[in-house]
């Protein structure tokens, strides 16, 4: 048990070290890049409540593009099923703050942080970008873009309280264990594909 603790508590701060001077928080110091790589989730809880994390990472897609920060935004999620489309439903939330439909490209097949990582380089051609999502969760998807050689920063959207995402950041510590694993084990992104040039 005391080597299980070890481990997670290594991964954490390594994972949480390497993205130190990568991360911003406001509009106004961060960097200008094409693309802002904006990382799904679901939009409703299980309560069938708007999720917290959804709503605020919208929000941060729209300051970046507002402020020019970004000139098109990549919406990675899941389409596994014809039932449950998150870039879609991101799409949709995206335009009614005011960002057109023509500089949303939307990527159906980021059904981890992993794939959503590398298909920002591999299918859609763009090795440099800014990702959009809350901090825990860009902590780790810049450490698996620097592993992939990807330039990359990133824009910490609004977070959430700790009682509100309790279960999401204990799940977080076992995600980034699971960074290691995936990366020992040369495990690539589920489907690559043709390749699609945004812009």
């Amino acid at each position: 048990m005391i080597a299980i603790l070890c481990i997670i508590l290594i991964a954490n701060k390594t994972i949480s070290a390497s993205a130190k001077q990568k991360l911003y928080a406001s509009t106004i110091t961060i960097p200008k890049n094409k693309i802002g790589l904006l990382l799904g989730t679901s939009k409703y809880v299980s309560s069938g409540q708007i999720n917290l994390y959804y709503q605020y990472r919208i929000q941060a897609a729209a300051e970046l593009y507002h402020a020019e920060k970004i000139e098109f935004v990549l919406v990675s999620g899941d389409n596994s099923s014809k039932s449950y489309n998150e870039p879609k439903k991101i799409k949709e939330d995206l335009i009614k703050q005011g960002i057109p439909a023509n500089k949303i490209v939307l990527d159906y097949a980021g059904f981890r942080t992993l794939d959503s990582v590398v298909r920002a380089q591999k299918v859609f051609g763009e090795p440099k970008f800014t990702i959009i999502s809350q901090q825990f969760h860009n902590e780790r998807a810049l450490f698996l873009a620097d592993r992939f050689n990807c330039d990359a920063i990133a824009y910490n959207a609004k977070s959430v309280s700790s009682r509100y995402g309790l279960r999401v950041k204990i799940r977080e510590y076992f995600a980034r264990v699971k960074v290691f694993i995936d990366l020992m084990f040369n495990i690539k992104p589920k489907f690559l594909g043709d390749k699609i040039t945004i812009g």
